[in-house]
């Protein structure tokens, strides 16, 4: 009897251990640069995937020449997903790796009330007036950058299985409006699309 308690006790002990050891927090760094999926949702390595798809043809476009750095605006990319997926962070990057190639240049829309006010400021006296900003110098944009992300979601049909599948497809519709004329003058599209299979039963 003493032989089965201390058995009992010891097997109470170990579950106890694996118990404590698999609710440990754990933390590890990712390679932002390697595709990582926990499930078929859009996630930070998709929004690489997508910008490397549009900016490579957009440089070479001969819409506009190697000669010319027009000058864009950028407007929000419109979120028609089911998701919370941030936006901004696309067209940020889109931004940031075209004026790094030297062949755009960009308005800051996103600063435009901060840079009124500081220009007001400097005009209440309290800068010197050889060093205010000389209004009515900002520059204008030539084009309008924008775009919609849009997604298509599939869940496998009820029935007896041990996993549960499911697919997204998604689309980023980038465009290029030509300020002066109202034209669309550029049109480009990255597709994604996954499939992720899960348990039924899971932690």
């Amino acid at each position: 009897m003493q032989r089965i308690h201390i058995r009992f006790l010891l097997i109470m002990t170990c579950a106890s251990l694996l118990a404590m050891t698999g609710c440990m927090a754990s933390t590890r760094n990712l390679n932002t640069e390697a595709e990582t999926h926990y499930d078929a949702t859009y996630d930070f390595s998709d929004k690489a995937q997508i910008v490397d798809h549009l900016v490579t043809p957009l440089l070479s476009a001969p819409v506009f020449p190697v000669q010319e750095k027009p000058i864009l605006i950028v407007y929000p990319i419109v979120n028609e997903t089911s998701e919370h997926i941030s936006t901004g962070g696309i067209t940020d990057e889109i931004r940031m790796r075209l004026i790094q190639s030297g062949r755009f240049r960009f308005i800051n829309e996103s600063q435009r009330e901060n840079i009124q006010k500081e220009a007001d400021y400097q005009y209440q006296g309290y800068v010197d007036p050889a060093m205010r900003v000389e209004e009515g110098r900002q520059l204008g944009a030539d084009y309008i950058m924008g775009g919609t992300l849009r997604s298509i979601k599939k869940e496998q049909p009820k029935q007896l299985r041990l996993y549960k599948k499911e697919r997204i497809y998604y689309s980023l519709d980038l465009s290029i409006t030509d300020l002066k004329t109202g034209e669309i003058v550029y049109v480009d599209q990255a597709e994604l699309a996954r499939e992720a299979s899960q348990p039924i039963i899971g932690w």
